[in-house]
């Protein structure tokens, strides 16, 4: 008992001596590990009588206890005392500005036209773009419309007040006069998207005036329906992010066209929101069909030796479908509330390889 007295005497002596956590650590496994002192006095126990193990073996495991307790004690003060001095020597200066927040972020528009771009980049289409005011021209006679079209008339389209020759400038309807200028000045094979703003007489919750448009045009040999559908399958996969999408063709009409078609989805309509890629429900998508051999005269490619598709769809409402935002009209109201909900980081562009969304 006088060897655990004075054993004891010791540890304590050295755990309240220790003057860090590193020292302190040195002292416990010294005493306490399985090397250790108070360790060993209780590997003695196994050749003592029962009567003395009873003895001996609780005296033994009161002094572990007892050290145990001091250890705790004394490293909660080092640590106490690590931290108040690294109070006093790290200091913060609150009166310096605080870092810059970024507030700005990409508008769901021009995230949906640079997922629509990644995609089709992907698929080997160049991007083309054109003016937003265009002529007669390009925006109706190459593209087969025929005079007294209603596209034609004041209350669908923005005309400007008519020149000195007569003729009237318009708000372009369609990126299409970008087709039309692509196939005047490159010779086919051509693969393009015309991306961008288009302007109507429209307004309610699915329309607005201005609205944005992704285009698409291939002029070949040999281009038939099938390289169409399968070109737009494989845009509606990526884009939806799902192989689950089954789609349908309705017949339609386009003046630049023929045949044409109507695109639709299937898609699931419960629960207040539109789901691609389940369901029973169809929901159209866009138009598409195959160059009109007028078209094709009137930009100088002869019809019997290429052919071509193209398609069109609205970039608003394809992000309206993918980010379930209810209403068209509020992309424009400038609400700093709704933009910062569906904004979208700047350092995140749209890419094939690390993601579009």
């Amino acid at each position: 008992m006088t060897d655990l007295n004075t054993l004891e005497s010791d540890v304590l002596a050295q755990v309240a001596g220790a003057a860090d956590l590193q020292a302190l650590d040195a002292v416990r496994v010294a005493a306490v590990g399985k090397t250790g002192s108070i360790s060993g006095l209780l590997k003695t126990l196994g050749a003592m009588s029962p009567d003395e193990r009873k003895t001996q073996g609780a005296a033994i495991n009161a002094l572990r206890d007892k050290v145990a307790e001091a250890i705790a004690e004394k490293k909660a003060a080092l640590e106490a005392a690590e931290l108040d001095a690294r109070l006093a020597s790290e200091t913060l200066d609150l009166s310096l500005p605080a870092p810059y927040r970024r507030k700005g972020s990409v508008h769901p528009t021009m995230q949906t036209m640079d997922e629509m771009v990644a995609i089709f980049a992907e698929m080997g289409f160049a991007v083309a773009e054109g003016p937003d005011i265009e002529d007669d021209f390009h925006n109706f006679t190459a593209l087969n419309f025929p005079p007294k079209h209603p596209a034609r008339e004041m209350h669908d389209t923005f005309f400007f007040h008519p020149k000195e020759d007569g003729e009237r400038m318009l708000l372009r309807t369609h990126t299409s006069p970008v087709q039309v200028r692509t196939m005047v000045s490159q010779k086919p094979p051509i693969r393009i998207i015309a991306p961008g703003r288009t302007y109507r007489c429209d307004n309610d919750a699915t329309h607005t005036p201005v609205f944005h448009q992704v285009e698409g045009l291939v002029i070949d040999k040999g281009i038939h329906m099938g390289h169409l559908k399968w070109t737009l399958e494989t845009f509606l996969a990526r884009f939806f992010e799902t192989d689950a999408v089954t789609t349908q063709f309705r017949p339609h009409h386009f003046p630049f066209t023929e045949p044409s078609a109507e695109m639709d989805v299937q898609c699931d309509r419960s629960g207040g929101e539109i789901k691609i890629g389940q369901g029973t429900s169809w929901l159209e998508i866009l138009g598409c069909g195959m160059v009109h051999p007028n078209v094709l005269r009137a930009c100088g490619i002869d019809p019997d030796e290429y052919q071509g598709f193209a398609f069109g769809m609205g970039v608003d409402r394809l992000g309206m479908l993918k980010y379930g935002m209810p209403d068209l009209r509020d992309m424009w109201s400038s609400d700093v509330r709704w933009l910062s909900h569906y904004g979208f980081s700047a350092f995140a562009a749209p890419n094939p390889a690390s993601g579009l969304s």
